[in-house]
This record gives C-alpha cells, structure tokens and sequence, in this order.
C-alpha cells in the first residue's frame, strides 16, 4: 500500500512532457493588430499555428530555415526591392510568433469564406493561361509576376497568378503554389499574396494560406494572405524551392522566406515535381460554358508583349535535383480558352523569355460570349 501511495504521489508532483511544436492549445494572441482597410492581423505562437493539427505533422519540429535557399547573384539580380506589406505600417509581431489574417471580418458566420477552406476554394471550374515546363524532376522554381487588380464578377469567382509546381495524375496530383490572389476568400476587392497546396487534384483537400492545417509558417514579418494593393502595376519575386535534406518545400516572397510546406503532406510531391507552370488562372462555375464570366485574368487585357500592360511574368527558373537556378530549357505556352484568356512566349531576340497572358473574359468581349 505504501509503495502505491509514493507512485501516486510522484504522478501528482511530476508534469507531464509535451512537444510544443505538436500541442495546439486555443489560446488568444499575444498581440492583434487592425488595419486601417480593414484586416486584422494576430500575432499567434508559432508553436500554436495551425499546421500542426494535421496529422502528419504530429511529431513535426519546425525548420526554421531552409539549407538550401540562399541568396545567389541571380537573385540580386532579377529580384526587385523588397516591399512591406500594408499590415506593416500599424505593427509588428514579437520574436516567436508569426502573422495570422483574420478570415471572417465584419462578416456573417455564414458567408463562404467562413466555410471549411476545402468548400470554398476548390472547384472543379477553371480556365488557365500559362507558360510549362515538363519531363525532368523538379525542386524549385521561381518567377517575377506583375501584380494587377483584376476585374472580378462575382463571390464565386477568383482570379490569379502564379508559380506553380506539380506532381501526379491528372485527376488526383500533388500540387504547390503561391502567387497573387483576387479576391474571394478575402471577402473583399484587393489582392493579396496566397500560398496554396492540394493533394488530391484540388477537390477535398488543402487550402489557401494558413485556412487550414499543412503550410507551416516561420516568419514574422509576411502575411499570407496580405493586401499587396499597393504593388498594383509592380513585380514581386516568388520562389519555391525543396530542402534536399529534410524534403520540406520552402516558400520565398522576394527576399522573405516564408515558410515551408512539409514533406510529409504530400505522397507524392515529397519526392519531386514533374511538372512546373507559370501563369494565370481564372476559378469559376462559368468558365468553358455560355454564358461566360467576364471575371479577367492578369490585367484584364489579352497578352501585350509590346507595353507589358497585360498579365507579366518574367525571370522564370527551375531547380533540377536540387542543383543551382537555372533557365529551363523548354517552354511551352498553353491557354483553356483562347477566345477568353490568350498567352505569348516571347523568346526570340530577348535576353530572357518573358511570359505575357491574360484576357476579359466575356467582359466586351463578343468572341468569349
């Protein structure tokens, strides 16, 4: 009995241990800061983001930065100077927290948005206007993209552009992706700076930013999510790029690393990528029927290689196997809808192929309609 009492009494005195980084207690923010169009940002414990409710990540530990990305003379040279987000200019968040954007602001419990991300976001409606590259194992890409405001026709409806890397059948593929983003899961008319992932061909899994468990956010200064109005018209740098050695694929925003998409979410995309795009992508339930939206893609204008006035990206890279950037050797332009969203490779004569994409949709438009 004595020998039951001293175990018992040692259970009391003695604290179970816990990972931190698996824990997910519901806590409130060290800090929330309101901006002035609207968003609210909290400053949450990185241990306590959302990530970690995945279950593949139950003994995840986060890697705080990669080992592999660095800063190259290709780099300084195609990146364009780093800018805030707006969100910076009423605060920061103190060392060991990141930025989470609020997503149901001033709105009803049930407007779409406030739905699980993976009703939302996936559709199976979708027009692309983008640049590939395919048939070697991918692990990295990056790109310069021109920021626009696209028009946008109504709440079922988004329009973006982006660096995009995937692997696996048609029907079900792995996929990676970050870019810009307008607007619908924003609940407004801005664009915002987006990382996504899917691994089952975008129908019940994934999600923008940090809407769900899987992207695991390291830095405190980025937003994922962020009103990026002000770059209307402007470049920013994106790049996503694996660790060799722990299989993590890590998001920069210019000169920002980001955080990292962990390798044990995707079954395939762990390994490699087969496949890389760049490009633009209009989601719509009326897209490739009649009528058709008139939600724009890029800038709203058809691919204009003359002024760069259209949808822009410029600067595409690949990493194979890990090894340093590098122009891909083969670029193939591709669009869903030619009437509707048009793409120019330009590649001839030029220091680097430019990438120029984008359309109305049926907006005055008679050929979409």
């Amino acid at each position: 009995m004595a020998f039951k009492l001293i175990i018992f009494s040692l259970l009391l005195i003695t604290p179970i241990v816990t990972s931190q980084k698996t824990s997910i207690p519901k806590s409130r923010p060290i800090k929330t800061i309101r901006v002035k169009n609207g968003d609210i940002i909290d400053c949450v414990d990185i241990y306590k983001q959302p990530a970690f409710k995945h279950p593949a990540l139950k003994n995840h530990i986060i890697q705080m930065k990669s080992n592999h990305l660095h800063p190259t003379t290709d780099q300084t040279r195609t990146s364009p100077k780093v800018p805030s987000q707006i969100w910076q200019q009423y605060g920061s968040c103190p060392n060991g927290t990141i930025p989470i954007r609020r997503t149901s602001i001033n709105h009803p419990t049930n407007h779409p948005a406030n739905i699980h991300p993976s009703k939302v976001i996936v559709t199976p409606h979708h027009s692309f206007s983008v640049v590939l590259t395919e048939g070697f194992s991918y692990s990295g890409a990056k790109a310069n993209i021109r920021v626009w405001k696209p028009y946008v026709e109504s709440a079922n409806d988004y329009s973006s552009s982006k660096v995009m890397l995937r692997n696996g059948p048609l029907q079900t593929f792995d996929t990676a992706e970050a870019g810009w983003v307008n607007p619908k899961v924003y609940n407004d008319n801005n664009t915002h700076l987006f990382a996504y992932w899917t691994v089952d061909g975008m129908k019940n899994t994934g999600c923008f930013d940090l809407t769900c468990p899987g992207f695991v956010q390291t830095s405190r200064e980025v937003v994922l999510g962020g009103d990026i109005s002000d770059l209307y018209g402007s470049d920013i740098t994106i790049q996503i790029s694996k660790d060799p050695y722990t299989s993590n694929w890590f998001l920069r925003y210019n000169n920002k690393e980001v955080g990292y998409w962990p390798g044990e979410i995707f079954p395939i995309l762990r390994h490699q990528a087969n496949l890389v795009q760049w490009g633009g992508e209009v989601s719509s339930p009326n897209v490739g029927t009649h009528p058709h939206t008139s939600t724009a893609m890029g800038s709203g204008k058809f691919a204009d290689f003359i002024f760069g006035s259209s949808g822009t990206i410029k600067g595409m890279l690949i990493e194979e196997n890990s090894n340093p950037l590098k122009p891909p050797e083969n670029l193939y332009p591709s669009s869903d809808e030619w009437d509707c969203y048009d793409a120019y490779l330009l590649k001839e004569y030029v220091k680097e192929p430019s990438f120029f994409y984008g359309g109305p949709g049926s907006r005055n438009n008679p050929r979409c309609q």
